[in-house]
């Protein structure tokens, strides 16, 4: 008997991506009010034996949140602001433009999150005896830089919209896992945190990275910044299975107390959805799910 298929998606500008087993489907607030949907089929990649295979899997997820997650913010942008052609799927997206975009978010985020830490702990190094205590120091940095970049874009109104529509994600797909039908009355009083959620993920990312790069010591600064851009997939594939089988065991006490960490910085890229970006996140579930049964 195969397992069930966990459905998921992030949140978009003015909307929700859902991803499904063998298609995605992107439900966009128009600015008439109304609401757009683009069902495409997914890439072999993302639903291939390399989806399902230990370590590797967290890296395809990686690569898939990077690809997929910029092409429908792209494509959602073009449909909130109107900018769409007659069959409501606007202009393609051209592949060395979206490779341009990936690449940039992937140095601010590997800049950001990790050289510039590592850094600023290399500044402070002469107080420092111990390597591991080094890396310790550079893992809490990491994680502070994290939690304040968080906090900085909260502020931002567009921001805040998105967050929302991340809240109603996470609403929809709980009350569809406990086996609620997808109505908005029955949806509202569930939890805009969710154990699978890519903020949880990042959390056991930095958490796993101050063990993994421990091991690495305290070498040169361009063999120390090599490695912690090496080590990145190797990292994101720990982190994965972790943040999967505390997931699958959500009921047990111990999975409870380590989920804790990541559902409450989820608070940070959440918030209480209205009923009309609960629609969008139901469009867009019950449109992946009906895509999926047709094949």
């Amino acid at each position: 008997m195969s397992k069930p298929f966990h459905y998921g998606g992030q949140a978009v500008i003015e909307g929700v991506m859902m991803r499904g087993e063998r298609n995605f489907a992107v439900s966009v607030r128009c600015p008439d009010g109304k609401l757009e949907t683009i069902k495409q089929p997914l890439s072999s990649l993302y639903k291939g034996h390399l989806r399902e295979t230990p370590l590797l899997r967290g890296v395809v997820v990686l690569i898939e949140t990077l690809v997929l997650g910029t092409q429908t913010l792209l494509q959602s942008a073009q449909i909130a602001s109107a900018e769409v052609e007659g069959d409501g799927q606007g202009e393609e997206i051209p592949p060395l433009a979206l490779a341009g975009i990936i690449a940039a978010s992937l140095v601010f985020g590997i800049a950001l999150f990790f050289i510039i830490p590592l850094v600023i702990t290399r500044y402070f190094d002469i107080y420092i005896n111990s390597d591991i205590g080094s890396n310790i120091i550079e893992g809490f940095v990491r994680i502070g830089f994290f939690v304040a970049y968080l906090k900085l874009i909260g502020f931002i109104p567009d921001i805040r919209r998105v967050f929302a529509y991340h809240g109603a994600e996470h609403k929809v797909v709980n009350a569809y896992e406990a086996g609620r039908p997808l109505e908005i009355s029955a949806i509202k009083s569930y939890s805009t945190a969710h154990p699978r959620c890519g903020t949880s993920f990042i959390f056991v990312v930095l958490i796993i990275a101050i063990l993994v790069f421990s091991l690495v010591g305290r070498p040169q600064l361009w063999v120390t910044i090599l490695s912690r851009i090496i080590l990145l997939p190797v990292i994101a594939g720990i982190g994965y299975e972790i943040t999967r089988f505390m997931s699958n065991h959500s009921r047990s006490a111990l999975a409870r107390v380590l989920l804790s960490p990541g559902l409450a910085l989820q608070s940070m890229t959440t918030r209480e959805p209205d009923d009309s970006q609960l629609e969008a996140a139901i469009s867009s579930l019950n449109e992946v799910i009906k895509a999926d049964r047709e094949g």
